[in-house]
């Protein structure tokens, strides 16, 4: 269960059977560049003289400042942000973008609220929008991360209010809001109360001493001591 919550966080059911290309095509379906059309040699210039004649409300950091903070290279970087701005014209993601843009691959259900806790998650300065910049450091994280830094993600994720804890309350929240993305299509038929079953399986695993809530050293300590979560995190690692 704790490596399907890791697999969610960049809304992917992964199976046995799934192989590295499956994976990289559902991630590259998943990135806003997926939209991105195919243009002539002319029109694909570099992403600096993008910069300068685009007319966006927000322009993003310069490329080698960005290649240094994160992990991409700058011709990935290039390749994402022509992705972003056709697909974000204004240089922004808003909520309901967002939304819009993850519903498409849970169309079975209502991903709605899933949504609002990743772009929450991605919306690191709480402005209500997510940059470009942001997007990438996030992304850098989740693919290229340490093991660390990529639990750390994970756990800003699940503290919903952002006070150090991780409380049954917000994991179930949590839980029902993926029950609720994968819709009735899933086998066997989940029980009503599958959601609050997990997150008591959740709790006796992370929940060390016993006092109703998961701190950031327990879930770090009980996940890099789970091996099918230290293997999940690697799977993204080369995808671009």
């Amino acid at each position: 269960m704790l490596t399907v919550l890791i697999m969610y966080l960049l809304g992917f059911l992964y199976t046995q059977n799934s192989t590295k290309r499956s994976i990289k095509e559902r991630l590259m379906k998943f990135l806003p560049c997926s939209a991105a059309k195919r243009t002539s040699p002319d029109i694909q210039n570099s992403v600096e003289d993008e910069m300068e004649i685009a007319t966006v409300r927000h322009r993003p950091e310069a490329l080698e400042l960005l290649e240094a903070q994160s992990k991409f290279t700058k011709k990935e970087l290039q390749i994402l942000y022509r992705g972003f701005k056709n697909e974000c014209p204004s240089g922004i993601v808003n909520e309901e973008t967002f939304k819009e843009i993850y519903s498409q691959f849970f169309p079975q259900g209502d991903s709605t609220t899933y949504a609002h806790f990743l772009f929450n998650a991605f919306d690191t300065d709480h402005n209500g929008s997510v940059s470009f910049e942001d997007f990438i450091m996030g992304l850098s994280i989740l693919l290229r991360g340490t093991v660390q830094e990529k639990l750390n993600w994970a756990f800003n994720l699940y503290d919903i209010n952002k006070d150090g804890y991780i409380t049954k309350e917000e994991m179930l929240d949590i839980m029902k809001a993926i029950y609720d993305m994968m819709g009735k299509c899933t086998y066997p038929v989940l029980k009503e109360d599958a959601p609050r079953q997990h997150v008591e399986t959740f709790f006796q695993k992370m929940d060390k001493n016993k006092d109703g809530v998961v701190t950031i050293d327990e879930f770090i300590e009980s996940c890099q001591k789970d091996e099918n979560i230290m293997c999940s995190m690697q799977l993204f690692e080369n995808v671009i």
